[in-house]
């Protein structure tokens, strides 16, 4: 939970801790998921959900396309690099999903996949 005065810069500096933290340990190149918004118990799904959206799609939103753009260009900046051992290339997307928000609180979730990011789809 953030503080709402962090704005856009306390939310990418808690994401890129977050993938510098345990980045190495998730088999990259990774999906990231963000989360933002919602509640406490809310956010977390939401950043799982961002990770259900095709690698080479673009965010609805002009403003979240040009945020995911960004981390995901200083996430390769950490170097982590595939299998952990360095290199440009972390991750392969960043996906932001968002939900409003009291003003009062700021819920940031990151969910962090490996490159595999499988998933099955279902028509009935």
């Amino acid at each position: 939970m953030l503080i709402p005065s962090v704005g856009w810069n306390g939310i990418k500096e808690f994401v890129l801790n977050t993938v510098n933290d345990k980045g190495r340990s998730a088999c990259p190149p990774l999906v990231v998921g963000v989360g933002i918004g919602g509640d406490f118990s809310s956010v977390g799904l939401l950043a799982k959900k961002a990770l259900l959206r095709k690698v080479d799609s673009n965010n609805q939103s002009i403003f979240y396309d040009n945020k995911e753009q960004e981390l995901l260009d200083d996430i390769n900046k950490l170097n982590i690099g595939p299998m952990g051992l360095g290199g440009k290339i972390t991750a392969l997307a960043v996906f932001i999903e968002t939900k409003p928000v009291h003003i009062a609180s700021l819920p940031v979730a990151v969910s962090i996949q490996c490159h595999s990011c499988r998933r099955k789809t279902v028509v009935i």
